[in-house]
């Protein structure tokens, strides 16, 4: 009785190793992303492109809004791909914001000291939540929302303690400001347009990120315990660890956030941040983050991101009414979770 083989000469072999280019980029994380942003920038171009949307300034304008949360969405995309959430991030900014503006205020410490505590503070919040979420086994949904109103509620009752207000301001009077102003505030001139150096630091963090995803092990630690993290305990990965750290990504951002506003503002708010620890979120899912982890890309929440900030500032500038904007936000959650998924199913009936 005879036996049919299959082809296995080389020629077979490298049909089988060869992708679709075209399924290869339908399973980005980011195609979704990217795609829809082009055609926000179109929508607000044909729409709000004379009203000013288009030039360097209106450019400069949702870059920076985009800039800002793009700080927040990436690590919040790292935290997701590994299977958990962190809904304090957007009382952390106004923690930290109002920690480093009311030790230099208040007590006269060195603005880079007050930095320095914050950040710190924010390092061992972090740590407390990766510490719960393990050894509670709670969902770090539940988790970390205790911590934000933990955070919100004692950065309150502590400033209107010590100062009687909830803003406070001054921060541009203390020593050290203009070099951190410099770093973290200042102004980039292009084409006589302003354009924030916060931008450069979110497109750091979105470079650092993705090295530290595609390219070294921690990253394909991250992808391991969201995908399924007693299978990537079984082989050796440090799940604990990986989680903890990524908690404290979140919380460092955060204050970092909380270091750009305070240098730009010269002032410190316990209303700050709060809401962003949600578009954060969003901005990861848009940019095809997937909500039960283990897959997604902080390039893909730039862009989510960017969304964002052209969404929010194309509204003005189309002299829009700006209470329509979370209307608009939600229809783009809506259409991005369907778009994602139908390109991913799209892309697995994509043939050689």
């Amino acid at each position: 009785m005879s036996v049919i083989k299959g082809d296995a000469s080389p020629a077979a072999s490298e049909r089988m190793m060869r992708v679709n280019p075209l399924r290869r980029l339908l399973v980005r994380p980011e195609t979704g992303a990217v795609a829809g942003s082009i055609a926000v920038w179109i929508f607000f171009v044909l729409i709000a492109g004379g009203s000013g949307f288009s030039s360097l300034s209106g450019t400069a304008n949702y870059l920076s809004v985009a800039a800002e949360l793009t700080i927040l969405a990436v690590p919040v995309a790292l935290l997701m791909i590994g299977g958990e959430f962190d809904l304090s991030i957007g009382s952390m900014v106004g923690a930290c914001g109002m920690l480093i503006v009311t030790l230099s205020t208040q007590y006269g410490l060195d603005i880079w000291l007050s930095m320095l505590i914050a950040l710190i503070f924010a390092v061992l919040v972090g740590m407390l939540n990766g510490y719960l979420v393990l050894r509670t086994g709670l969902p770090s949904f539940i988790v970390t929302l205790g911590t934000q109103y933990i955070l919100a509620g004692a950065t309150t009752g502590f400033t209107s303690v010590i100062v009687g207000l909830t803003t406070v301001g001054g921060l541009d009077k203390m020593e050290g400001y203009s070099t951190a102003h410099a770093i973290f505030a200042s102004l980039i001139p292009i084409g006589g347009a302003g354009f924030h150096i916060e931008i450069i630091w979110a497109c750091a963090l979105v470079i650092l990120a993705t090295w530290l995803l595609l390219a070294t092990p921690f990253g394909n630690w991250i992808f391991g315990v969201g995908g399924d993290k007693n299978a990537a305990r079984n082989v050796g990965v440090p799940v604990a660890r990986v989680k903890t750290l990524l908690f404290i990504g979140t919380a460092v951002c955060a204050c970092l956030l909380a270091v750009i506003q305070a240098a730009t503002f010269t002032n410190a708010d316990v209303l700050r941040g709060q809401g962003l620890e949600f578009q954060a979120i969003v901005a990861a899912v848009v940019g095809g983050v997937l909500l039960t982890g283990g897959y997604g890309s902080p390039i893909g929440s730039m862009f989510g991101a960017l969304v964002f900030g052209m969404v929010e500032q194309g509204i003005i500038f189309a002299g829009v009414d700006v209470n329509w904007y979370k209307v608009a936000i939600g229809v783009i959650l809506l259409l991005a979770v369907l778009l994602n998924g139908y390109v991913r199913k799209l892309a697995m009936k994509v043939r050689r």
